[in-house]
């Protein structure tokens, strides 16, 4: 199911959602990949075939699941590398493959929520992380891609402090404002939910703080005069809020 979820969207889903590719596919160089896809004349790296997809995976879960002496990040970075050059599915193995990093290290008892961003370090050195793939696909240079993967750890693990960071400081101006309130406990508790889930309905807000449809409105609405919310859909019914600076603050 969760990869069903993570594969809404990509190029494929209609033909394989959620399923294990069938027939061989390809990955194409660093520059083809800004493309909206590589052909087969371009790629520059071939996974397995399906019969030999299989096997890795297993080979690969095998991995995941025995005792090692390296380092966790290190096996975080080898798993990673190992998913990609299988690339078991037609299209999305990319995003499924930085998820899995998150998982394995939530697993490890590394983080203790999946907030390890890697995907912006890869975006931003998109023509290194192919080249690093590349040069350990074709001459087993895992040396260069651990240096580069745990580079991009590093740099996302400083972002993710600095985003805790502005959000601390957003959450303590809103309590400073909210303290004055009637309804100040209520109102507190709405702003906890807000942190956690930035975009929300009435509805939602109501099953979270298990009060009356109304009460929660009366809440949403006094959020919305102080500049906290923010309805974006126009609408009279099936209205949705946003809390704009804290998703400024997490971008």
């Amino acid at each position: 199911m969760l990869s069903v979820i993570l594969m809404r969207g990509v190029r494929v889903e209609h033909l394989t959602l959620g399923e294990f590719r069938r027939s061989q596919n390809w990955i194409g160089g660093a520059k083809d990949q800004r493309l909206a896809g590589s052909t087969i004349e371009s790629a520059t790296i071939f996974p397995p075939p399906v019969d030999e997809m299989y096997r890795a995976l297993d080979a690969l879960e095998k991995f995941i699941h025995s005792p090692s002496d390296i380092p966790q990040l290190g096996r975080a970075g080898l798993i990673h590398y190992q998913f990609e050059a299988i690339h078991p599915f037609l299209d999305g193995n990319g995003r499924i493959g930085r998820l899995l990093v998150n998982l394995l290290l939530i697993e490890w008892g590394l983080i203790s929520q999946p907030l390890l961003y890697l995907s912006a370090f890869f975006e931003a050195h998109r023509l290194d992380y192919y080249d690093r793939l590349l040069a350990v696909n074709r001459r087993g240079e895992w040396e260069n891609w651990l240096i580069f993967f745990l580079k991009g750890v590093s740099s996302q693990s400083q972002d993710a402090i600095t985003r805790f960071e502005r959000l601390e400081q957003l959450r303590a101006a809103y309590r400073g404002r909210l303290n004055t309130e009637r309804a100040a406990r209520r109102l507190l508790q709405t702003l906890d939910v807000l942190f956690e889930r930035p975009i929300l309905n009435i509805r939602q807000l109501e099953a979270a703080l298990y009060v009356p449809y109304r009460t929660a409105q009366r809440y949403v609405e006094r959020l919305e005069e102080m500049g906290i919310l923010r309805e974006v859909t126009g609408q009279a019914r099936n209205r949705l809020y946003w809390a704009d600076e804290v998703l400024q603050a997490l971008e």
